[in-house]
């Protein structure tokens, strides 16, 4: 109360600030205009806007000056960063906090993957606001690491840094009323609850919003996210390293629903985050495509934190934290400066903040039983087969019917026709399950790739030209204890080690940035022409979206959520 009674004191200009920052433009993303202050700090927070006088003052010279940014919806893992290493990345270009889907870490750890989370992001110069998953498993037509109801969600929904349930990722089983579903909105109510629901149109998805979900990053066409918005769900556009919707919905956005928006990355690889930018990014390309710097930042910042109900943060004004960044021009927009709580914490591209102690390592994870026969596939005479087709830049894919290619009774990949054999292999409980399927778009001419990160039970998922490299692969990555490679005749070519939980380096930023550009050096090397190969390599076996995809149980129907026969 005394440090209160102080800083009320400040606020009336009795005593001097401890920080003024002078002659700044600031973007009041409040009242929605851009005009000349000073802005006084103390103790962390905005005391006031004005005339004041400070003990240390700091002259911005006409700069302007706008809230901290804030990514609406972000799973960390796909970083493949540790939460101080992303906090590296990412607070350089503005960023004061994320709300984040531990989703990944929950699919192979369990709720200590969500533990792990929360106490390896405290002490950070970036807030990470946490959305308990509520899909462990997405499916039950996939083994994940572990299974989490909703009274495991209700054990940890009272923390003050859970911002409420994260997306519900069976959105049929939300709109047709499924108890265990309803009863994970109902643990989330009070805080937010976060949607997923790629497509979702019509009655179907009136049901879905009725149940209790309050926004969706999914919307992929204009006609499909202003259905959702014209029903209340918050709409979150979403620019990831492969899913890149911003630009087909910035036409959505018009003054009077603005404030119904937030910016997402969804999945960013820490290179994206470094070389193109983290929300900065988005705003970047908003105001390129003709939106209003002002909304484009209030999407950034206070429409997010509102959504959220992130206190004190999102705006410059009294009471609020000083959070806020300083640049030089709305059209090219580039953060020069990042404070975080009054502390000058990145300048001109250089994070200044101190990386706290090491956090320990959650337990080993990589458990495979397989044999090399479990990869054969046998020829089904006279029949054609279904094929996962590549969509380049979304996670959704196509079905589509092709002649297999066969050799010795056996259906082989037709590099030729950019048919390629995909493996997926269970890696949590040695089940012994082995999914076999084939994918077109990667256009490989020799060898394989593989990974432990395939969203979203996280199995060994390669892709491969032949057998004897996509066996080389799994058994890299289960030396690895999780990771991801490139083989070419039987000879490991490229690596990254990714021993936290299979999904995340303990590597600083810029090695791991050079080992992924190594991986898709390779990548390339090999005939593959995809911008994110081991990122779209990881969505192929997310059995919750459409058409086709591939699990360790086997083939899936996406749409209907089903297994399905390989052949035709």
């Amino acid at each position: 109360m005394r440090n209160l009674h102080h800083k009320l004191a400040v606020a009336r200009g009795e005593h001097p600030a401890e920080l003024l920052f002078k002659n700044g433009r600031l973007v009041n993303v409040l009242s929605g205009e851009i005009h000349d202050t000073n802005i006084a700090v103390e103790d962390g927070r905005i005391i006031g806007l004005g005339d004041y006088k400070g003990r240390k003052t700091i002259d911005l010279r006409g700069a302007y000056i706008a809230p901290s940014l804030i990514d609406g919806h972000f799973h960390v893992e796909s970083s493949q960063l540790t939460a101080p290493e992303f906090a590296r990345a990412v607070v350089p270009h503005g960023t004061g906090a994320v709300v984040i889907d531990p989703h990944e870490y929950a699919n192979v750890l369990g709720l200590d993957g969500i533990r792990y989370v929360l106490e390896s992001s405290k002490n950070l110069p970036l807030d990470f606001f946490i959305m308990l998953p509520s899909c462990v498993p997405a499916t039950s037509l996939e083994t994940a690491g572990a299974r989490i109801t909703a009274d495991d969600l209700g054990l940890m929904i009272a923390d003050e840094r859970v911002a409420g349930i994260a997306e519900l990722m069976n959105y049929p089983g939300v709109y047709l009323g499924m108890k265990s579903e309803l009863a994970k909105i109902a643990v989330g109510k009070g805080k937010a609850v976060d949607g997923h629901a790629p497509g979702l149109r019509g009655k179907n998805l009136n049901a879905y919003a009725l149940a209790g979900v309050r926004s969706d990053h999914e919307s992929t066409e204009l006609e499909e996210a202003r259905e959702k918005l014209r029903l209340g769900l918050h709409i979150l556009l979403r620019e990831g390293s492969t899913e890149r919707n911003l630009i087909h919905l910035l036409p959505l956005i018009n003054p009077h629903n603005a404030g119904n928006c937030s910016y997402a990355t969804d999945d960013k690889l820490a290179g994206d985050l470094v070389k193109e930018g983290h929300i900065d990014h988005a705003v970047r390309e908003s105001i390129r495509h003709g939106l209003s710097p002002i909304t484009a930042l209030q999407i950034a910042s206070i429409n997010t934190a509102r959504h959220y109900r992130l206190h004190n943060l999102g705006a410059i004004a009294p009471r609020y934290w000083a959070d806020f960044i300083i640049f030089d021009s709305l059209k090219k927009f580039t953060v020069r400066q990042t404070w975080k709580k009054g502390v000058l914490v990145a300048e001109d591209g250089e994070y200044l903040a101190k990386t706290p102690a090491a956090v320990p390592l959650p337990r080993g994870t990589m458990n495979l039983r397989y044999q090399v026969r479990d990869l054969e596939v046998k020829a089904a005479r006279g029949k054609k087969m279904k094929v996962i087709e590549i969509v380049p830049n979304q996670i959704v894919t196509r079905k589509i019917i092709v002649t297999p290619k066969i050799e010795n009774g056996r259906v082989v990949p037709d590099i030729g026709k950019d048919v390629l054999k995909l493996v997926v292999v269970e890696r949590h409980r040695a089940t012994g399950n082995v999914g076999v399927g084939f994918v077109r778009g990667f256009q490989l001419k020799d060898g394989a790739l593989g990974s432990t990160v395939a969203h979203d039970a996280h199995n060994v998922v390669v892709v491969g030209t032949n057998d004897a490299d996509i066996c080389r692969a799994i058994q890299a990555l289960e030396q690895l204890q999780g990771g991801q490679v490139a083989v070419r005749r039987g000879r490991i070519t490229a690596e990254l080690g990714l021993p936290v939980a299979g999904l995340v380096s303990d590597c600083p930023l810029m090695e791991v940035i050079e080992r992924l550009d190594a991986l898709n050096a390779e990548a390339r090397a090999m005939g593959c022409k995809l911008e994110a190969p081991f990122m779209t390599l990881s969505f192929l076996s997310l059995s919750p979206i459409p058409e086709l995809k591939l699990t360790d149980q086997g083939l899936i129907d996406a749409v209907k959520l089903c297994k399905t026969s390989l052949f035709v």
